[in-house]
């Protein structure tokens, strides 16, 4: 199926959207300044050794020194300058550029850390937690750099295959990858883990990963020669470079993006670690935006909606819970079939199609269960479940779908890859918590009379006042002033209400004067 991705770049946020066949089925977010550092390699700078927390503090050219801990030590640390007994041993001629013997240190994990690392000396590290609050980064000196399909262990010389797989597959892969992996000499240069969205890869897909991941290593240690301490040596990749990874393939027809900076920037990724894709990256320098092509902003208005409608009039709802996603399947106003089974059986149909795009465009992940209409004849369940799988194929997500329940549902599940959409761009009303409702105003002034009531009894003010929201005070000078006034004889002290534009529907106080 051809596929066009449109990237849409401005300074605060990145989005890109993979339309194939004129519809939207992806939409993927960057924002600037929740990035983060995560996975960024740094030549750090050792500023403290804490041998009592058996940790150090590594300057890597933040505003706070970073944090790493004996535990994420590791043999084999490339280390740009050694401890004084190494340099004493160093060859001559083997100084770095910057004056620092680039020497290899083999510290033994069982170690204290004070003797396997000492103020001043540089360390290649990896950030494994962003800073958080007065908290410096976390470090971890065991280096890994993330593959489409591959990730990559240059420290290491282990073969490993995610545990998610099944252990019948694994040990194939693992010949598979062992021979795909190793040098002419039959050494190996480094260790490989592959992930579970690998388990169907070609070996030419592993190759090309393989060959992106061990170039991808070569110009960080190339950096690492040249570069002082306390610099960055490489920034995990940001959106559009994990499109070019992570997207494109044969089906791909074109990558359209509309800033000539980083079209630039992209081709020359492209020219270097994937040529193939080079000729695919085009500059829009059309007039209307890029995501108005396809209605992309209005798709993901809609991908915020409970509802989704289908063109036959029929209807799904979709709501995303925190254990599952259920989607519920209506014929609502279609009614164009001759019998009333022809139209439940061609409303799933569509359906089928619907929730397959929704769960992709939404990137829903988890467990989902599917209501659809129930089918009295079973051809029918059968043409529908083998629609629903042939849609969920055409997903890079791994999906399993099992059959119609006893209860007539189908249970499937997605892989959680990142945040759904919805939480990305949306956040729990303040006014209801997420619940989707609100307390009526008369249930709320009914809260109101039993805690003026229970405060009456603890305590003995002049005047109790009534803050609420307009609507709630609004229905005490109406319909509930009697009860007010009533309330108000009981306690022998008066009320006062004032309405407060700022409070929800649910939020009220109580004041004691």
């Amino acid at each position: 199926m051809s596929q066009d991705i449109l990237i849409n770049w401005a300074p605060q946020e990145t989005r890109v959207a993979v339309v194939e066949q004129g519809a939207v089925q992806e939409v993927h977010l960057e924002r600037t300044l929740e990035r983060g550092l995560v996975g960024n390699i740094y030549l750090g700078k050792v500023s403290r050794v804490l041998p009592g927390m058996q940790s150090a503090f590594i300057d890597i050219g933040l505003d706070r020194a970073a944090f790493l801990h004996v535990a994420d030590l590791m043999p084999n640390i490339n280390a740009k300058h050694a401890a004084p007994r190494e340099r004493a041993a160093a060859q001559p001629g083997s100084e770095a550029p910057n004056g620092g013997a680039n020497r290899v240190l083999t510290p033994d994990p069982v170690q204290p850390i004070e003797r396997q690392i000492f103020e001043g000396q540089a360390l290649m590290v990896q950030v494994l937690k962003d800073p958080i609050g007065t908290k410096g980064a976390r470090l971890t000196a065991q280096i890994s750099i993330a593959g489409r399909l591959l990730v990559f262990l240059p420290q290491d010389n282990h073969i490993g295959v995610s545990q998610k797989i099944p252990s019948a597959q694994r040990d194939s892969l693992r010949q598979r990858l062992l021979a795909l992996t190793a040098m002419p000499d039959g050494s190996a240069a480094g260790g490989f883990i592959l992930r579970t969205n690998a388990e169907d890869a070609s070996d030419e897909e592993l190759g090309e990963d393989i060959a992106y991941l061990r170039k991808t290593w070569q110009r960080i240690k190339d950096a690492a020669s040249r570069q002082p301490a306390a610099t960055v040596l490489h920034v995990d990749l940001n959106l559009m470079q994990r499109v070019l990874r992570d997207l494109v393939g044969a089906q791909t027809h074109s990558i359209r993006i509309d800033s000539r900076e980083q079209f630039g920037l992209l081709q020359s990724f492209a020219a270097e670690f994937m040529p193939d894709t080079a000729s695919k990256l085009q500059l829009y320098t059309g007039e209307r935006p890029i995501f108005d092509l396809f209605n992309i902003d209005e798709e993901i208005t809609r991908a915020l909606s409970r509802r989704v409608d289908l063109k036959s009039g029929g209807y799904l709802v979709i709501d995303q819970t925190e254990a599952l996603t259920t989607v519920d399947v209506n014929t609502g106003g279609f009614v164009g079939a001759r019998n009333f089974d022809d139209t439940v059986f061609r409303t799933n149909l569509e359906a089928a199609q619907a929730i397959a795009r929704q769960l992709r465009l939404r990137n829903l992940g988890g467990i989902v269960i599917v209501d659809f209409i129930d089918m009295v004849r079973e051809d029918h369940r059968d043409a529908v479940l083998t629609e629903f799988r042939k849609q969920l194929s055409r997903d890079r997500v791994k999906t399993m779908t099992g059959g119609f329940s006893q209860l007539g549902l189908v249970e499937m599940t997605r892989k959680r890859t990142r945040e759904s959409l919805a939480h990305m761009l949306s956040e729990p009303c303040p006014s209801c918590d997420g619940k989707g409702v609100v307390k009526t105003a008369r249930s709320v002034c009914y809260d109101i009379l039993r805690e003026i009531l229970r405060e009456a009894r603890a305590f003995s003010p002049r005047e109790f006042r009534v803050v609420a929201s307009p609507r709630v005070i609004e229905l005490f000078l109406d319909e509930e002033g009697q009860h007010l006034a009533g309330l108000s004889d009981f306690i022998g002290k008066p009320i006062s209400l004032q309405a407060e534009s700022s409070m929800t529907q649910e939020q009220y106080d109580i004041v004691l004067l």
